[in-house]
């Protein structure tokens, strides 16, 4: 009688580093991010803001639980992979009908309730892999349980949210991610956590940001549709571009490395790892890929306002909405990245100055035309590339 022998987990090393599997996962999660930048172009106003933010939030702390997973086991590998694919499909089934999401439909599976069941079809594969990733760890079973009350709590409030519709939804919604994010928040306070690879850690949340801030190009530029060609819509694609380029020279020249040096040189079995890894990362890394999605859509929305106004070539001055998304987004971009900074290498005043500069733009740029408005914003984002490459320089040759 032959004997079935039950797989066990293949644990994270210390020289772990990101899998291409895992890289197939962050597209899908950032598919999910471009649907997002679409749906609110389509109607803005604050109320597709809050929505849209609503879900960037539930798809940010899906990926960074399947993150955290992928630190303990290797998710390219047996069941891990199995359940990593189903959850991919269910993002991807989410992603969908993100633009229906906020509308009642008399069928019998509407767009809302699509969106809540997917989210929990991913939420309770994430508790299955982590029960299978416990085996053998008493520790790191007793965070399962903790995350498992919290994560099927929320689970009622978003059912009944879906099937309600219009404001019920959105307050409900709310209440099941706070329930869902804070119930994880406590479980990984309550329990002394182990990042096994700080070098796996770092790497992934720098690959799913430069995938963000690619992808960001592609949605922004789907506001041109066919006028590409046209001088003002070209410009504006170029501006766009070298935004996307200082924000990503922001963040990886010199930032991203010296912060994830500290990472690594933290013992794995130290409260200061996860700290590090929980706060700097999974915390601060949100407001950074918030503010690119945003940033994205303000760039969307000019290249969009730029070919539906071909007698204004430079474009009409931008609404305050469209103008406090453009330049708020790259204000999160850098508040984020303030945050990150102050949490692993510290911080200078400076940084925090840039940060009140762009935000009091916003009104010199609503009275700008489209295309200079985005002008002025690569001007100033340009600016602060060259200081802080002046400054590191400097204090390069005084060391």
């Amino acid at each position: 009688m032959s004997r079935v022998h039950r797989s066990r987990p293949v644990l994270v090393e210390e020289a772990h580093r990101a899998t291409t599997f895992e890289i197939f996962f962050d597209l899908v999660l950032v598919f999910a991010l471009t649907r997002l930048i679409g749906f609110m172009a389509e109607s803005l106003g604050p109320l597709t803001l809050y929505q849209g933010l609503l879900l960037l939030l539930w798809f940010w702390y899906t990926w960074s639980c399947y993150t955290w997973l992928g630190n303990q086991v290797r998710a390219d590998n047996g069941p891990v992979l199995a359940g990593m694919l189903a959850a991919m499909a269910a993002i991807f089934v989410a992603a969908l009908v993100i633009p229906q999401a906020w509308q009642r439909h008399d069928g019998v599976l509407s767009p809302p309730l699509t969106l809540a069941i997917a989210y929990i079809v991913v939420r309770g594969l994430h508790l299955g892999l982590m029960t299978y990733a416990s085996s053998g760890n008493p520790q790191y079973r007793r965070q399962t349980l903790r995350f498992a009350v919290s994560t099927t709590l929320a689970w009622a409030p978003l059912l009944v949210g879906a099937l309600l519709g219009g404001t019920a939804q959105a307050v409900l919604w709310a209440v099941a991610f706070l329930v869902d994010f804070g119930g994880g928040r406590i479980a990984t306070a309550a329990s002394f956590g182990e990042v096994r690879s700080g070098a796996h850690f770092a790497e992934r949340h720098g690959l799913v940001l430069i995938i963000v801030l690619g992808e960001s190009l592609l949605s922004a530029g789907a506001g041109a549709g066919l006028a590409v060609l046209a001088w003002p819509v070209l410009l504006a694609a170029v501006f766009g571009f070298a935004a996307t380029v200082c924000l990503w020279w922001l963040y990886f020249v010199g930032v991203a490395p010296a912060a994830a040096e500290v990472l690594t040189s933290a013992s794995p079995r130290t409260r200061r790892r996860q700290q590090l890894a929980s706060d700097a990362y999974t915390l601060a890394h949100l407001p950074l890929v918030a503010g690119v999605v945003y940033f994205a859509l303000g760039v969307h929305l000019i290249l969009a306002s730029l070919t539906d106004q071909p007698r204004h070539p430079a474009g009409e001055p931008m609404g305050w909405l469209a103008t406090a998304v453009l330049y708020s987004g790259t204000a999160l971009y850098l508040i984020g990245r303030l945050l990150f900074l102050r949490l692993t290498v510290g911080s200078s005043p400076g940084q925090l100055v840039a940060i009140g500069v762009v935000l009091l733009l916003v009104p010199v740029a609503r009275t700008l035309p489209a295309l200079a408005a985005l002008g002025l914003l690569v001007v100033f984002l340009a600016a602060l590339v060259l200081y802080e490459q002046l400054t590191r320089a400097k204090g390069a040759r005084a060391s």
